[in-house]
């Protein structure tokens, strides 16, 4: 029997790519060529928050430990949050995940609110 001219993709292959990159134009782990990447070494942008902590650092310099946190937020403001994370990575902004930017946006919230009477995040409390 001869093989079949119109072969099924195999989507189970390691050799995947991510539409994210391929819509970024970064080359990822799997060295595939995305449009505007010619395949060739070029350096991926530092994440916008590779590395950096928002709260105190230890005495050595090192991150403080992460803990998972669960909080109920109204599905309204989850799609929001999703969708402006997308749009920041097709954007070509280098945010590391949907983490990191959660975490900057809450410290520069919790920066707001000490600020007193004139914190936006407080006026927004208060009826």
């Amino acid at each position: 029997m001869a093989a079949s001219k119109n072969k099924t993709p195999d989507f189970f292959k390691d050799e995947s790519f991510d539409p994210v990159e391929v819509a970024t134009g970064q080359s990822g782990k799997s060295g595939q060529v995305g449009p505007g990447n010619s395949g060739q070494n070029s350096e991926k942008p530092a994440p916008l928050y590779a590395g950096k902590s928002v709260g105190p650092k230890t005495r050595t310099g090192q991150t403080p430990n992460k803990k998972k946190a669960g909080f109920y937020v109204s599905v309204d403001l989850l799609d929001r949050f999703t969708r402006k994370f997308y749009e920041l990575k097709l954007a070509g902004i280098a945010i590391e995940n949907k983490s990191a930017l959660l975490e900057l946006a809450l410290s520069f919230a919790l920066d707001d609110l000490d600020k007193g009477a004139k914190s936006r995040v407080l006026q927004n409390i208060r009826p």
